[in-house]
């Protein structure tokens, strides 16, 4: 028995309902036979800002919805300190997130493996997005349909501009793909949200919602977990503060964080589990020394490239406030239009360079010119591409600023740090305009916006970059999954040297995904579950696709059109 006095018992205390936490909490009760208590610090997710897909950039930004987290300097960045949006609300960052639905590569989950994950190779992971999906689009050996998470397309692709992208990419080499998220990644396709009949379908919508009303599930908002109690080595209950009072909830079998890349480490220091001498420096006392925790943060930063529009086509022309309202009223009274769009409507994959053998590179086109978040828009007509690129070598942490669970985590990641990096971005850069030049673009292009055709040199990209890149908000690897002594958790997430605790979020992930990371963190919940009740794992034989002559081609091989030697 515990030695610990609680004022209430469950048999899982799960910390966090976002992309994860909302899905433990739905498998974690659905036998009926274990109780499930959820700890939320934010509150409801009824907001049309939340609803209406294109509104997305709006709760991102409101202190109500938004943890509020912030980088500390970054010295590649010129000192910059960036915004790192987290969800404070039921579903989380999938509540608050740009709706991009995104797998990863096959490769990434091998590099996985490699690192010490085993049993998450490609294979092994698929049937779990899988079993989260409901695809609009039908079910095959990669796509599911009989899941809660909606996928669509938005509007279909209705404005020129992506199918034209899609084309210029093609004709640029790189070949189209029937489907980003089946057997090729590589390629251009048409993009992928988590959107249902016209509204925002997030973890909160497709897991929470339909297990609200079983007795066995208990959800807490608005309550902030300050420690996990422990007894020994061993993870007895949760303390948490609600209300103005501190309350303590028991757990007969496990606790779960899900909590985040930020918040799970943090969670795990302040409750005397991480580095020792960082521990002892704030005055905790250390039940475990465990390095790992809060190293390996990584993210991907993304640039945007922008291009002057010769037709008056784009979104750029429903930025003023009677546009806007059309928009709203068509999206609440019918669910159609513009607003059940994130407008992110195609996408693509590519290799930076010769030598690789997944895609590196990501575009998100926008056919308009106007920033991620909404705070600026180019004058006049503009369309743009978001591009990342998705395999940092670059590493940060979080630690503790305090041993005060209300004090934010001090947060580096260290962006562009590794020459790699910088020089992914300079390869992408010139393809971009590459893929921008091609004939498909030609009847819709202008002036290049940004950077601008004086950015050219490694130098002055390099310099461009400090100045504007921009987190795509992927925190993940601060609580890495292996078996090496940096590593957090093993490869079924329990907390290495500590029982009957769990870390599944994103912050368990190797390495970060060629991708946004919603997906791959809704996967982690679902596999996560299947561990903690001591299922067997569920595993496909679906091939996935690697190129032909990839240690010396750079593209999959289609004759390009149109070339940088073109327009010297």
């Amino acid at each position: 028995m515990s030695e610990t006095s609680f004022d209430e018992m469950f048999d899982y205390v799960i910390v966090g309902a976002g992309s994860a936490g909302a899905v433990l909490a739905n498998r974690l009760s659905e036998s009926g036979e274990h109780t499930v208590r959820v700890l939320e610090y934010g509150g409801s997710d009824r907001s049309i800002f939340i609803r209406m897909p294109t509104a997305f950039s709006i709760p991102m930004n409101m202190k109500r919805y938004n943890w509020g987290f912030e980088s500390e300097r970054e010295p590649g960045l010129k000192g910059r300190r960036i915004h790192q949006a987290r969800g404070k609300v039921l579903g989380g960052s999938s509540s608050i997130n740009g709706l991009a639905y995104v797998r990863g590569n096959a490769g990434d989950f091998e590099e996985w493996v490699e690192r010490g994950a085993e049993g998450w190779s490609y294979q092994e992971v698929l049937p779990y997005f899988k079993r989260a999906e409901d695809c609009v689009y039908g079910a095959d050996a990669y796509r599911g349909d009989q899941g809660g998470l909606t996928t669509c397309n938005g509007n279909n692709m209705e404005n020129p501009l992506y199918r034209a992208f899609i084309e210029a990419g093609e004709q640029a080499g790189y070949g189209r793909t029937e489907d980003y998220n089946g057997y090729r990644q590589e390629g251009f396709c048409r993009m992928d949200m988590t959107v249902r009949d016209g509204v925002r379908c997030s973890t909160a919508v497709a897991y929470l919602k339909p297990a609200m009303s079983r007795p066995n599930l208990d959800i807490q908002t608005h309550a902030l977990t300050t420690r996990v109690i422990m007894e020994g080595k061993k993870a007895v209950g949760v303390e948490y503060l609600q209300g103005g009072r501190t309350r303590r909830v028991g757990a007969r079998r496990e606790v779960i964080l899900s909590a985040s890349a930020f918040n799970s480490p943090k969670l795990l220091m302040l409750s005397g589990i991480g580095p020792a001498q960082h521990l002892k420096s704030h005055g905790i006392e250390v039940v475990h020394d465990l390095p790992g925790v809060g190293q390996n943060l990584q993210d991907h930063l993304e640039v945007w490239v922008q291009q002057e529009c010769t037709q008056k086509i784009t979104l750029n022309a429903w930025l003023g406030p009677l546009a806007k309202a059309w928009i709203g009223a068509n999206w609440l009274f019918l669910k159609r239009g513009l607003g059940t769009s994130n407008q992110f409507e195609s996408n693509g994959y590519i290799r930076s360079r010769a030598g690789l053998k997944y895609p590196d590179l990501q575009y998100h086109f926008l056919a308009g010119a106007i920033a991620y978040d909404g705070s600026s828009a180019f004058k006049g007509h503009g369309f743009q591409v978001h591009l990342g690129a998705n395999k940092p070598k670059s590493r940060g942490w979080v630690k503790l600023q305090s041993a005060n669970a209300e004090d934010p985590p001090e947060i580096v990641f260290n962006y562009l740090s590794e020459e790699a990096d910088k020089e992914a971005f300079r390869s992408g850069l010139r393809l971009t305009r590459e893929i921008f030049s091609q004939p498909a673009l030609d009847p819709y292009r202008g002036r290049e916006v940004s950077p601008g055709p004086e950015v050219n040199s490694d130098a002055e990209i390099d310099e461009w970059l400090a100045e504007t890149a921009e987190t795509a908000y992927h925190p993940a690897g601060s609580c890495r999954m292996g078996t090496d002594s940096m590593a957090v958790v093993d490869p079924q997430c329990r907390v290495h040297g500590v029982a009957n605790l769990r870390v599944v979020d994103s912050s368990i992930m190797p390495t970060v995904t060629n991708g946004n990371l919603n997906a791959p963190t809704i996967m982690i919940g679902e596999k996560g579950a299947d561990h903690i009740l001591g299922r067997e794992p569920l595993r496909s034989d679906a091939p996935s696709f690697a190129p032909e002559q990839w240690q010396w081609r750079q593209r999959l091989g289609t004759p390009r059109r149109r070339g940088p030697d073109d327009f010297q």
